[in-house]
């Protein structure tokens, strides 16, 4: 299936971008009816998911009430938001005292997106590109090689600014080359790579520790810092992960799993580790199940007595892959 080409401006005045997304003004708004799934706008602006990247959080808001907000290492995560903003030509920014918005910048730059779909956060799901294209706005695009080396989701892997996570939908060559773009970059111990901890172990000690200490995979830092604020140990983090069923295929063993399987952390203690390489691993976007989700298993893991009694909170989003009827995910 091919992609849809929208043209636009990206905008950071007045907003919190990051290193994988960022706000964009479509030329032609309408052109966002042509993707699959719903895309929010608010003032004339969506906010983008930058399609196979993951970037160190500089500001997560954890779902649910009194969720907290959350950082990771602010080198890794800073660097990633400003090579955007660079990149898609954004210039004179100034931030708020705090650091946390922008409060000025020379913004509004042209560009496009490659996007099919939107995620369930109503994101488009897109490959990013900087300036002008002959290519009109709207058209049919087949994403080849040449052209996803351009977008800056290469650029961000090729440069060790992000990790590199896959959902169901990223075709199957783009997902290599991808691949062999983070692969190059932690080789040559480009960006974050020298400081990862994501496979080699760390010690969830506490919330302090793993937002400015830390580097690991967002997608992980994200759970462990909901166990932390929630709870306030990561001892029951794997128990919690198991409860949770959260759907992946392993592309290592071809297997449909959930995440759970590749985390690794002896009983009794805080020390956690991923057993597979990000790359190695595709997640299901599961649509239908509510952005709190493992909010609730966490709080349902301390209330209930009986292993059982945990799987009865879930709610009705499936929890694997294969029992997803087609189109859902």
């Amino acid at each position: 299936m091919p992609f849809i080409l929208i043209k636009g401006t990206f905008h950071v005045a007045g907003g919190s971008p990051d290193g994988d997304s960022i706000h964009f003004n479509p030329t032609d708004p309408s052109l966002f009816n042509e993707v699959q799934g719903h895309v929010g706008i608010t003032n004339g602006h969506a906010q983008l998911r930058v399609e196979g990247i993951d970037a160190l959080e500089t500001h997560w808001t954890a779902p649910g009430k009194g969720g907290g907000t959350f950082h990771q290492p602010h080198k890794w995560a800073a660097k990633a938001r400003d090579r955007l903003i660079d990149f898609v030509g954004i210039r004179n920014v100034t931030w708020n005292a705090a650091g946390t918005r922008v409060a000025s910048a020379d913004d509004g730059t042209e560009g496009f997106i490659l996007c099919r779909a939107a995620d369930k956060f109503k994101r488009p799901v897109s490959f990013v590109y900087a300036g002008a294209t002959d290519k009109g706005d709207g058209a049919s695009v087949t994403l080849d090689l040449a052209l996803l080396k351009k977008s800056f989701n290469h650029h961000a892997l090729e440069e060790g600014l992000a990790y590199p996570t896959f959902y169901r939908g990223l075709f199957f060559d783009l997902r290599q080359e991808l691949t062999r773009a983070s692969h190059s970059a932690r080789t040559a111990k480009k960006g974050l790579w020298p400081d990862d901890m994501t496979n080699a172990g760390f010690d969830a000690t506490d919330v302090t520790a793993m937002q400015e200490q830390v580097v690991i995979l967002p997608k992980l830092f994200r759970r462990i810092a909901l166990e932390l604020s929630q709870t306030g140990s990561a001892t029951g983090f794997k128990k919690a992960m198991v409860a949770s069923k959260e759907a992946v295929f392993d592309l290592v063993d071809q297997n449909f799993t959930h995440f759970d399987t590749f985390i690794d952390q002896p009983p009794g203690t805080v020390h956690i580790s991923l057993t597979r390489k990000p790359e190695e691993l595709v997640f299901d976007p599961m649509p239908l199940r509510p952005a709190d989700h493992f909010v609730k298993t966490v709080h349902a893991m301390q209330s209930a007595k009986k292993p059982e009694e945990v799987a009865a909170h879930h709610d009705a989003a499936f929890t694997d892959w294969a029992e997803a009827p087609e189109g859902t995910a």
